[in-house]
């Protein structure tokens, strides 16, 4: 089989779920392109420019997205010519959907779990350092930044880098 997003062929698809759009929205890629959608390897992607133009919406979803992802001067000159219409657009500029809160370890988090500090942090305005191994009950997901959760230390509503806790 071909994978759809990088047009490896001859490898085995699994499938994989695209979120921020229809329920149940899917797609059978590589598991290279599965362990690699978060953090692109340039070279890996390169069938993108192909893939870009599929008639699935799952498959254009993810090329967009990965584009952007790679953030390279031809990924992103892939993705301004890239045609989209404005539901699928929406779709995949749907930055909630698009990067998942994690913690150090990529374990995904989610509104309401408890984490542990894996560092101490100092406080910036509070006057205090939150110690490694206190653990951050009922936390919060900050909507516009995926690298921030907020949650209580020591009483204090603070906000908190993921890379700096683990889920308990």
């Amino acid at each position: 089989m071909t994978c759809p997003l990088c047009q490896t062929a001859d490898t085995p698809l699994t499938s994989c779920p695209v979120p921020g759009g229809p329920d149940g929205a899917a797609v059978d890629i590589c598991d290279t392109c599965i362990a690699q959608l978060d953090t692109p390897e340039e070279s890996h992607f390169r069938g993108l420019a192909s893939s870009m133009w599929s008639e699935d919406p799952c498959v254009a979803v993810l090329a967009a997205r990965t584009l952007k992802n790679i953030g390279t001067p031809w990924a992103l000159d892939l993705a301004d010519q890239q045609y989209l219409d404005d539901e699928t657009r929406a779709w995949a500029d749907n930055v909630a959907a698009n990067r998942a809160h994690k913690d150090a370890h990529g374990a995904p988090l989610n509104a309401g779990d408890t984490v542990v500090l894996i560092k101490d942090l100092p406080v910036k305005g509070a006057g205090f350092t939150a110690k490694r191994g206190t653990a951050v009950r009922g936390i919060s997901l900050v909507a516009e930044n995926a690298g921030h959760i907020e949650g209580r230390v020591e009483g204090q509503r603070i906000v908190i880098l993921t890379e700096f806790v683990k889920k308990k």
